[in-house]
């Protein structure tokens, strides 16, 4: 099932359930990938969600549908990701010192 179109809009940044130490950082991560001023007009959501040591990614467009009603529009991609570590710093992959492994 393909999703609709999505707009140039800069999306809204949801991350849920990002509340340990190691989940701020992630958080943060995931955060600077997009720019920090959302283009509410557009009406676009990219939400992280961690559950269970997955990462679940979704990217929805939210339509009025009345004053009081709200529906989403998943536009697509989705995927699932696993931290497998988090390294300090900047990548080293010799000598770099790991955050987290699991």
């Amino acid at each position: 099932r393909r999703g609709k179109d999505p707009t140039e809009h800069i999306p809204e940044i949801i991350l849920n359930n990002f509340t340990t130490r190691l989940g701020h950082s992630v958080g943060r991560m995931f955060a600077s990938l997009f720019p920090h001023n959302p283009q509410f007009i557009g009406r676009q959501v990219a939400t992280f969600h961690n559950q269970r040591d997955y990462i679940f990614f979704r990217f929805h467009r939210y339509i009025f549908k009345s004053e009081k009603k709200v529906g989403i529009q998943e536009l697509g991609p989705r995927f699932t990701l696993k931290l497998r570590s988090l390294q300090k710093g900047t990548f080293d992959s010799k000598y770099g010192e790991y955050e987290w492994v699991h």
